[in-house]
């Protein structure tokens, strides 16, 4: 890959893995409600997760999704389906009579939430729009028929080096809250407004 393709690929990665969505908002609560340390699976998850998805789209399944356009309404029902479950995960606490939100850095586990585990976050990526939307214009812009194999090594490579460290970003200005979100209103408020945010990234499912 030419040079000046490779610092477009880099900017690509970044703005994408950077802006909001499904899994920013997710790891931005997390980060509040449990903290840098236990958040790392969800982190690692996401990351392999989204490895997988390029190797299948890589291997023909975008072009399948192309081809058959009733699998791509079922996974548009899917990938609703998946959000509207970890909303209502999200906001769930928000109404229990004493909300556990703010969990200490220990191995306590939280009475009404857990983080997402490894590999939950790792099969969501499967059903989040934004990671479909993510690696099909990656491999439609940055790869080639004759080097489509190396390509995709280096769009994995990129997503993995560059991308974890910009989602981390969000889990730990998460995490940064957590004093602030110690009082049950607050922390009442910021997971209904991730609720809210995260419905909101259904928007590419509509269009």
């Amino acid at each position: 890959m030419p040079i000046e393709q490779s610092i477009a690929l880099m900017g690509f990665v970044v703005v994408m893995t950077g802006t909001p969505g499904p899994n920013n908002m997710m790891l931005l609560a997390s980060g509040a409600n449990f903290g840098f340390r236990r958040s790392i699976p969800h982190i690692l998850g996401i990351t392999i997760g989204c490895q997988s998805l390029l190797l299948a789209i890589t291997l023909g399944l975008g072009q399948l999704l192309t081809r058959f356009p009733i699998l791509e309404m079922v996974l548009k029902v899917l990938c609703g389906g998946a959000l509207l479950y970890l909303t209502w995960g999200l906001v769930k606490p928000a109404f229990a009579p004493t909300p556990v939100v703010v969990q200490p850095e220990t191995n306590d586990v939280p009475v009404v939430t857990n983080p997402l585990s490894f590999w939950q976050a790792a099969m969501f990526q499967w059903v989040n729009p934004k990671a479909w939307m993510m690696m099909l214009t990656a491999i439609a812009t940055y790869t080639q028929p004759q080097t489509i194999w190396s390509n995709t090594l280096l769009i994995g490579l990129l997503f993995a080096v560059l991308g974890m460290p910009v989602i981390s970003l969000w889990n730990l200005f998460g995490a940064s809250l957590r004093k602030f979100l110690l009082d049950p209103l607050k922390a009442r408020v910021f997971n209904l407004a991730m609720g809210v945010l995260l419905l909101g990234s259904m928007y590419p499912l509509f269009q």
